[in-house]
């Protein structure tokens, strides 16, 4: 057992010894304390733990929307993600669970879709840069995926082409609608053709407001653990049946919570697809399982089981960890959550830890 010394706390490197038909973790590992601090070995080999899916806030934007009646006196600056912006605690914490490096998107609640272009030009911006002073600070820990004004198709297009080039970010994240629009609308097109062009990757995630389905109040959180994968596979369904993933068949999307609820349903949109019982097909070109194969996932399923069926479904080469870091939905535990599947080869193992995330955000 390896110790590493940080800030007068003390983690023990693992090293860990995988089996196809022996898994290092029992099925269903906890989630909400690590197994597996920083450095992990497994069968002899130091691995690169890149968590593509980690959240930050910037709150120097405070300032450009304090006020504003859309907030509905709420400051999204005074949430989970406030204890983020302290850089020693975030290390300490990556460090508990074994992750080498983070790609850094800024918190869904700090995207402003109903700001007027000037404003979302000013939010952007001040964003955007603050994300990779932070990012150049700690380059071996983190890389910036940047924040783009999709409510204004034109000036997010400007601010992905500026970020990509110019501040050395690796793409951009986006919410799963645009304050009620869908992702394939047509006025998204110019948007998605830069993406393409750029090579670079969007991640989709999900944004539920509590108070936009009366069927998902009440006690559960029932607009996260039901609202927020329903989200996703609204998302992807539309840029399948719409037909932008053939329109734009470069694009490289990353999609939150392995998909939502597209790939354990994906037999259901096949079978629309190959009935057309009422509509059950659209502008697609293939079936909607094959567009799995050219869509990227994280690991974030928190089951063993539910992992497993992820990898049949969309295939081992689309996958990457991710963890939702900081939030109350965090996984705390994920490679250990994916040495609890069996079945999966060294190689497996290394692209899904952070050799396909180097790949696609040109890490290294």
């Amino acid at each position: 057992m390896v110790k590493k010394s940080f800030e007068n706390l003390e983690f023990g490197g693992c090293n860990l010894s995988y089996h196809t038909d022996n898994s290092v973790f029992p099925k269903n590992p906890s989630t909400i304390k690590s197994e597996t601090p920083r450095p992990v070995t497994i069968n002899g080999k130091r691995m690169t733990i890149i968590d593509m899916h980690a959240h930050c806030q910037l709150s120097n934007v405070w300032p450009l929307v304090e006020g504003r009646e859309e907030l509905k006196g709420e400051n999204p600056y005074e949430g989970q993600l406030k204890k983020t912006e302290n850089i020693e605690i975030r290390l300490k914490q990556m460090d508990e669970m074994g992750t080498d490096l983070e790609v850094l998107s800024v918190g869904t609640e700090q995207h402003f879709p109903w700001a007027e272009y000037d404003l979302a030009e000013q939010i952007a911006t001040l964003q955007n840069e603050t994300l990779s002073e932070v990012c150049a600070a700690h380059p071996d820990r983190f890389v910036p995926l940047g924040v783009v004004p999709l409510q204004h198709p034109h000036l997010a297009t400007k601010q992905l082409e500026n970020s990509v080039k110019n501040l050395g970010h690796r793409g951009c994240m986006i919410t799963g609608n645009i304050m009620g629009q869908e992702l394939s609308d047509s006025k998204f097109h110019p948007f998605w053709e830069k993406a393409e062009e750029l090579g670079v990757v969007v991640f989709i995630h999900p944004r539920v407001p509590k108070s936009g389905n009366p069927r998902l109040q009440g006690r559960g959180f029932l607009s996260n653990m039901i609202g927020n994968p329903l989200e996703t596979a609204t998302a992807l369904a539309h840029l399948i049946y719409e037909g932008t993933l053939d329109r734009f068949p470069g694009l490289k999307i990353a999609a939150a919570h392995g998909g939502g609820y597209l790939p354990s349903y994906i037999g259901r949109f096949d079978h629309g697809h190959n009935s057309a019982d009422r509509g059950g097909r659209g502008l697609e070109e293939k079936k909607p399982s094959d567009y799995l194969k050219n869509l990227y996932f994280d690991t974030l399923v928190y089951g063993t089981q539910n992992l497993s069926h992820l990898i049949k479904e969309v295939g081992i080469s689309q996958l990457m960890l991710g963890t939702d870091h900081d939030f109350g939905m965090t996984n705390r535990n994920p490679v250990a959550h994916l040495l609890s599947v069996e079945g999966l080869s060294d190689d497996d193992i290394e692209n899904v830890l952070g050799g396909t995330a180097k790949e696609l955000f040109r890490i290294g």
